[in-house]
């Protein structure tokens, strides 16, 4: 059976903290690859209007471009309004019925996972895999391996923040990214 991991986000942009991750429970948990899925609506957050979804795909697919065991997931962006993690894994399952599936979440999601929709279920159908955030605490009553990572503290958020403020994003993102932020003149005011 094929043990892939999906790690989803905005990725609004993607930067090197999310590919640490990566990496890291890729090999903590030996998988055969993990893959970041670009969420069309997160239920939690608002959405990005200058911002496209192709251009967050595109700046995954560059940012997993040197791995092989890395990939990009593109099951969320075909579908309109809020995404839920119940309603994709589900539709991965009955897409690859011979993948067991490990969603990656960081200790921010850990703390919101009793309001996530149909958890309960959910739990039945993927193993969750957490990974530790600065200021984040990692206690949870559900089933959730930890996986102890190098930390890092970067956020999207502050990438964003960083070039609408014309700083230096230079190794907090991939090389390619940053090219296609100043081409594309993403996030600036």
């Amino acid at each position: 059976m094929k043990r892939a991991g999906i790690l989803g986000g905005t990725f609004d942009p993607p930067h090197i903290g999310h590919l640490i991750v990566a990496n890291e429970v890729l090999e903590a948990l030996s998988l055969d690859e993990v893959r970041f899925m670009p969420n069309h609506t997160p239920p939690h957050k608002k959405k990005n209007e200058k911002v496209t979804s192709h251009d967050r795909l595109q700046m995954v697919r560059i940012s997993v471009n040197s791995n092989p065991k890395l990939t990009a997931e593109t099951i969320e962006l075909g579908r309109d309004g809020a995404s839920y993690t119940y309603d994709t894994i589900k539709a991965l399952q009955e897409q690859e019925p011979d993948t067991k599936f490990y969603f990656i979440i960081g200790a921010d999601m850990i703390e919101y996972l009793p309001k996530w929709y149909k958890v309960d279920e959910l739990m039945e159908m993927v193993q969750f895999v957490g990974v530790q955030r600065p200021t984040y605490k990692e206690e949870t009553s559900f089933p959730v391996i930890m996986v102890d990572i190098p930390q890092i503290d970067l956020s999207s958020s502050l990438i964003r923040k960083r070039v609408k403020e014309g700083k230096s994003i230079k190794y907090l993102v991939h090389e390619e990214v940053q090219k296609y932020i100043e081409v594309n003149r993403l996030y600036e005011s």
